[in-house]
C-alpha cells in the first residue's frame, strides 16, 4: 500500500501472489483432514552436517565486520576464514503408524541457496538433498525447514559453481541419513501433544523515523525504496499501532519445535536448544 500511494510498482511486496498461495494451502488442508491416519509412534535423531554452513560476516582484529561472505563467495580469502557460528547438528522428527513412516521433518541451519537468479524456480541443495532421503524412504513425506539461519549460508565452502548444488545437497542428505539411523523411537498419544503460544513486541530500532522514510519514499528512488524503506515504514507503523508478533511452540511428549518468525540470526537457535 506504501509503494501504491507512492505511485510505484510494489514488485515483490504485491500480495496477490501470497493471497493465492493461503488459499491454496487452505484447500490442501481441507482435502487432506478426511485421509488422516493414526500415528503411534514419535521419532528424534540428529546428527552432525559436515562442511555446508558458515557465518556470513567475517570480522576483523578491530572487532568491525571486514567482510561478508554471501551464500556465494569467490574471494578466496574470505573462504578460508574459519566457519565461525554455526548450529552444525541436524534435528530430524518423524511420525510413525506402528512401522511405517508417515513423515519426516528435518531442520538444519543455513540458508538454501547455492546458485540462483536463474529465473528458472527450484529448491536448491535442501530439496535436492530432501528428494534423495524421498528415495531412500520413499513410504514418508519428507519435509525440511532451514532453522534459524539469518546470518548464515554455504558461502566457505561455495565458490557459485553449479557443480557444487549437488555436492552440498550429498552432504546434507549424509545428515539427514544419519539423522535417520540415529533415531530414536517412542509412542506418542494425543494428550502429550499442544501448541503454545507468545505474543510479543519487538521495538524498531531508535534510529527509524517515520517522517524521515515518508520523505524518501516521496521521493520515488527505486533503489532506496526497494532496499528497504517502504518496508521499514510499513514495521514501524505496525509496531505504533500495537501489532504484536506470534512465537509458537509444538510440544510433543519430550520434543519441542519452536516457530520463530522472520529471519532470525542462528544465535537465537542456539540459545533456544540450550
Amino acid at each position: 500500500r506504501i509503494l501504491k500511494e507512492a505511485g510505484m510498482n510494489p514488485r515483490q511486496y504485491e500480495s496477490s501472489f501470497q493471497r493465492q498461495a493461503l488459499s491454496n494451502l487452505e484447500a490442501a488442508v481441507r482435502r487432506a483432514l478426511p485421509r488422516a491416519q493414526p500415528i503411534t509412534h514419535l521419532g528424534l535423531g540428529e546428527a552432525r552436517v559436515e562442511k555446508v554452513a558458515s557465518n556470513r560476516r567475517i570480522f576483523g582484529p578491530d572487532g568491525k565486520v571486514r567482510g561478508v561472505r554471501y551464500t556465494a563467495c569467490t574471494d578466496p580469502d574470505l573462504r578460508a576464514a574459519p566457519e565461525g557460528t554455526v548450529d552444525p547438528i541436524l534435528s530430524l522428527v518423524s511420525f510413525w503408524n506402528s512401522d511405517r513412516p508417515v513423515a519426516a521433518l528435518s531442520y538444519y541451519a543455513t540458508h538454501p541457496q547455492s546458485y540462483y537468479r536463474t529465473g528458472i524456480p527450484n529448491p536448491d541443495f535442501p530439496g535436492l538433498a530432501r528428494f534423495l532421503r524421498e528415495l531412500a524412504v520413499p513410504s514418508a513425506l519428507h519435509v525440511h525447514f532451514n532453522g534459524a539461519g539469518g546470518n548464515i549460508g554455504a558461502g566457505k565452502y561455495n565458490d557459485g559453481s553449479p557443480t557444487n548444488r549437488l555436492i552440498l545437497a550429498e552432504r546434507l542428505a549424509d545428515g539427514m541419513r544419519r539423522a535417520w539411523e540415529n533415531t530414536k523411537r517412542e509412542p506418542i498419544t494425543a494428550n502429550v501433544v499442544s501448541w503454545g503460544t507468545e505474543s510479543v513486541a519487538l521495538p524498531a530500532s531508535k534510529h527509524l523515523s517515520a517522517e524521515t522514510l515518508e520523505k524518501e519514499i516521496a521521493q520515488r528512488d527505486p533503489k532506496l525504496v526497494m532496499q528497504g524503506d517502504a518496508s521499514r515504514l510499513a514495521w514501524l507503523r505496525r509496531c505504533q499501532a500495537g501489532h504484536k508478533i506470534d512465537v509458537a511452540c509444538l510440544k510433543m511428549g519430550r520434543a519441542r519445535i519452536l516457530h520463530l518468525p522472520g529471519e532470525l540470526f542462528v544465535e537465537y537457535q542456539l540459545a533456544a536448544k540450550a
